[in-house]
């Protein structure tokens, strides 16, 4: 009587939308390099998936670009980039590999696990990638374009506008070195408040000129406000204001 052995990823497998014939490529996809740097010197080494993700995130980029250029004929090369880096960023792949339940299935260290690491966007967006990078071993790039369409078709009709939203200090670099040939700058204007509750605010500049303004709970967040701001005088501003 032949024994049919169970899978333990067979239900990822199928989320997934990609049986492995080697399964050992979803394994190594899914192992964190936390679990062998805990592991006592000498200990038999094994890959992670850092080469899979370093894979995945290549063929990411190209399959986003062909769907994109497919999907937005009239969009300008600009708008093109924007698109991808909104499809291929680090919480939208995130959400993507926790819709599929990779945290779950992830081969943390300890130290990893205790301090929240199945739900860390950056580790579920490194193993989207690695999981991409495996489809595309294990079955090529016909498997792997059928795996991308399936979970990010859907995303590539968002317009240049959300892109914006999310990456304004990158938006307004382009805007900076276009109009005045130089990057912004962003300058501190105060910090108050408890150290449990600070607030900044944060000036992005050319030279002397002052381009927006922003507040946040950190610098990070303020200068991402004043960029937003700029963009939107820039906008709103008369094509012939100087």
């Amino acid at each position: 009587m032949m024994i049919f052995r169970s899978s333990p990823h067979r239900d990822l497998e199928k989320r997934i939308g990609h049986k492995f014939r080697r399964l050992a490529l979803l394994e190594t996809a899914l192992l964190h390099p936390s679990a062998l740097n805990e592991k006592p010197a000498g200990a038999a080494t094994r890959q992670t998936n850092q080469r899979l993700e370093f894979l995945g995130d290549a063929i990411l980029g190209l399959l986003a670009a062909e769907l994109l250029f497919e999907r937005h004929a009239d969009a300008a090369e600009g708008d093109l980039t924007r698109m991808r880096s909104s499809l291929c960023n680090t919480r939208t792949l995130a959400q993507l590999a926790g819709n599929l339940g990779l945290g779950a299935s992830l081969v943390l260290g300890k130290g990893e696990e205790n301090s929240g690491g199945r739900s860390r966007e950056s580790n579920l967006a490194d193993a989207m990638e690695a999981v991409l990078g495996a489809v595309y071993l294990g079955g090529g790039l016909k498997a792997v374009r059928a795996v991308f369409l399936k979970h990010f078709s859907e995303l590539t009709g968002a317009t240049p506008g959300p892109a914006a939203q999310e990456n304004p200090k990158g938006l307004l670099q382009e805007w900076t070195q276009q109009r005045f040939k130089q990057s912004p700058q962003y300058r501190l204007v105060s910090d108050d408040g408890p150290p449990h509750a600070r607030t900044f605010v944060v000036e992005a500049c050319v030279g002397e000129r002052v381009l927006g303004r922003g507040t946040g709970s950190s610098k990070r967040a303020a200068e991402a406000e004043a960029a937003a701001q700029a963009l939107r005088e820039a906008r709103d501003a008369p094509a012939d204001a100087s």
